[in-house]
């Protein structure tokens, strides 16, 4: 049976300020070198580290200098692979 799982758009900011978090850490970086790298002001870093809140502009610029633009990008692309989500209560309940 496949567990339904509720996500948040808190919830996905979170985890994508938890993953860059672990990235800069692994990476040895300051938030002070963090944001001369990406142009992103350190107080920005900070406050996306805390609460996962940031612009997108920022975010990618973040991504970019922490991971690669083109695996971010995959995820534009269709998921044709993945099962089909379900579309009434009645499909829920029934899984």
């Amino acid at each position: 049976m496949n567990d339904l799982l509720l996500l948040s758009s808190s919830n996905v900011q979170q985890s994508f300020a938890t993953y860059l978090l672990a990235q800069r850490k692994a990476s040895k970086l300051s938030r002070s070198a963090l944001a001369q790298r990406s142009t992103v002001p350190e107080s920005t870093i900070k406050k996306f580290e805390t609460t996962g809140q940031i612009s997108l502009r920022q975010f990618l610029l973040l991504w970019q200098s922490l991971d690669d633009l083109a695996r971010l990008q995959q995820l534009t692309k269709p998921a044709s692979s993945l099962p089909s989500l379900p579309k009434s209560i009645d499909e829920v309940l029934a899984q």
